[in-house]
């Protein structure tokens, strides 16, 4: 890795020299414009509407236009910006790391200690350690003033750049703004699914699919060139989807069922999970009604029919031991 920037972390009054490195890369494979008609490859140039002249990036500055006025500024009067010139990642507040929203992390940056002895930058990483908390931090990079947060990431400082306040839109969706009614058995159908797919999160496992299909595709073309098949080398293209879902109850039923069959190992609903007979959760509350309603007529059903039954073996009972009776009294006389 190749440092992007040097500068000091001020924490108080003590001073932790650091280099800069950008903690992430960019995978993609990198593509250029040609001609479709010819292959020949696009090049955009810089050049003055006024003149017409291709201009050399040493030449140009930069401008801001209000109102029909425009004000030039030359590299020199951009550099003597005080933001610019300095070098300090200042330390300002440390707060819990749950404070933060996700919404506000822009690029992340590694912090190598620049000095013959790291115990200041080991220091830091201590103190952080032991609070628990992150260091909200203020630095200038770029050309940008920036607010940022230190942390530590196997045992390493890193620096997260963050948004400002005023860069984060607020999200107004009328949509969301009536009632929605969600039902107890919606909500435990979901629940389950949630189970069904719950796991560690493990980065290693994702791919990104569309740059190894396009390193296929490339590899194809070379092989084949302009016979390349596309359906050949990716299948046939994959059906629309059926669109908006409107029984959510079926389409949970169908999420957990492919889960378990797919080997899942999807959990058991919490009907399930208490022993109720059913199997899956019926589409709509009609015909969970119905079904309560058809179970309690069964149930009286066989209860009348267990009553019928015993009163039945009750009068066979009898019936039989009539005759027995009557043969005893007979013997009991002729005895006498």
């Amino acid at each position: 890795m190749r440092a992007i920037w040097k500068g000091a972390i001020a924490f108080g009054l003590v001073n932790v020299p650091v280099k800069v490195y950008s903690a992430t890369e960019d995978h993609d494979i990198s593509l250029h414009q040609v001609h479709n008609a010819d292959g020949g490859r696009i090049r955009y140039q810089r050049r003055c509407e006024v003149c017409s002249k291709i201009v050399d990036y040493e030449d140009i500055d930069k401008a801001y236009e209000d109102d029909g006025r425009t004000v030039v500024l030359t590299r020199d009067e951009l550099k003597s910006i005080p933001a610019e010139n300095s070098h300090e990642i200042e330390v300002v507040q440390f707060v819990p790391v749950d404070q933060l929203d996700p919404m506000m992390f822009e690029k992340s940056y590694y912090l190598e200690p620049d000095s013959k002895s790291p115990k200041a930058y080991v220091l830091l990483r201590r103190a952080l350690e032991d609070t628990d908390r992150v260091a909200i931090v203020q630095f200038a990079l770029r050309d940008k003033t920036r607010l940022g947060a230190l942390r530590i990431r196997d045992e390493v400082l890193v620096l997260q750049s963050l948004l400002w306040a005023d860069e984060v839109r607020e999200a107004s969706f009328p949509a969301l703004e009536t009632s929605i009614r969600i039902s107890a058995q919606e909500r435990e159908m979901s629940a389950a699914l949630v189970d069904s797919m719950a796991s560690d999160f493990e980065p290693d496992q994702f791919t990104d699919e569309y740059q190894e299909q396009l390193r296929q595709l490339i590899e194809a073309k070379l092989d084949k060139g302009e016979s390349l098949d596309t359906e050949e080398t990716f299948g046939a293209p994959a059906e629309a989807g059926e669109g908006e879902v409107i029984d959510l109850m079926e389409a949970l039923k169908r999420s957990i069922e492919k889960k378990r069959g797919g080997g899942g190992g999807a959990a058991e609903t919490p009907a399930e999970a208490s022993g109720s007979a059913a199997k899956a959760a019926p589409k709509t509350a009609a015909k969970t009604t119905a079904s309560k309603s058809t179970a309690s007529k069964t149930a009286s059903t066989k209860s009348a029919s267990t009553k019928t039954a015993a009163a039945s073996k009750t009068g066979a009972a009898k019936t039989a031991a009539a005759p027995k009776a009557t043969a005893a009294k007979t013997a009991a006389r002729k005895g006498a």
